[in-house]
């Protein structure tokens, strides 16, 4: 059993530490000998935190690394956890090498407080990838990679252990906030996690938020599968944009972006 009470262990040996920054949940299995993290969190400090907390629960290398997408408070701490393996689907590779400077500038721009940890941001992205699918071994356990198509980006993966019946869920869901959007897919997003409900069988974990259950899954596909009726409903004319932010299944404040992004894809102007 883990020895720091701030883990949890939500099956044999797959544990989920909760960060008050940004209210982030990171993973980590551990297999003879090795242990594997689930995204490296946000700057170079957090992740050597991170690897502090896990010297509290083991002693073993981590041998492995999962981005479970290409934000930069889920990839930004890739290089503290090398020679790790790092995976990741292809497009988080993609996107990482394309526009993670960029994100690294914003960030340190918008963030006076933390801006020298981002300033020393390494930007380094999966050298592992997929594209649909990958099984990873860690110490003799087998960790399955899945993507299921697009939902918070146009790279999410899940992370399934199959010997503990635990999910990780990525930012594909959201417990406790409204998920963000500002690169989501809102007319793909129902779909990709109604495919996530074939692999729950115990414990869920999201990126953000409090450890649930298929109920959580199952609140937040009701919830986008109403962002997209409505996108449907405005774009064909039958539903005026107010009446669609007044119907939305967020708080007033977060209800624009969603229904604009949906719109956006629906007029087909998102890639």
């Amino acid at each position: 059993m883990p020895r720091s009470t701030d883990w949890l262990e939500v099956g044999d040996r797959v544990l989920t530490r909760r960060y008050r920054y940004l209210d982030q949940q990171i993973g980590l299995v551990l297999g003879r000998g090795e242990a594997l993290v689930i995204d490296t969190r946000a700057t170079p400090s957090m992740a050597h935190e991170l690897l502090e907390d896990i010297r509290d629960v083991t002693t073993d290398p981590v041998a492995v690394g999962i981005n479970t997408h290409w934000h930069w408070d889920h990839a930004f701490g890739n290089s503290v956890i090398r020679p790790a393996v790092i995976w990741g689907h292809e497009r988080c590779r993609e996107r990482l090498l394309a526009d993670g400077a960029a994100s690294r500038t914003e960030q340190a721009a918008d963030d006076p407080k933390r801006r020298t940890n981002f300033e020393a941001v390494v930007i380094d992205p999966p050298d592992r990838t997929l594209t649909i699918a990958a099984d990873v071994e860690v110490g003799g356990r087998r960790v399955e990679l899945r993507y299921l198509g697009r939902g918070h980006t146009d790279g999410d993966i899940v992370v399934r252990v199959p010997d503990a019946g635990v999910l990780f869920a990525g930012d594909l869901l959201e417990n406790g906030a409204t998920p963000w959007f500002g690169d989501g897919y809102p007319m793909d997003w129902p779909a990709t996690v109604e495919r996530m409900r074939e692999f729950i069988t115990g414990p869920v974990v999201p990126g953000h938020g409090a450890v649930s259950d298929r109920s959580l899954v199952e609140r937040q596909l009701a919830e986008f599968r109403l962002v997209a009726a409505l996108a449907r409903r405005v774009n064909d004319g039958l539903l005026d944009r107010a009446a669609a932010l007044a119907a939305m299944p967020y708080p007033a404040a977060d209800a624009v972006e969603p229904l604009e992004r949906a719109l956006a894809q629906l007029l087909g102007e998102l890639d």
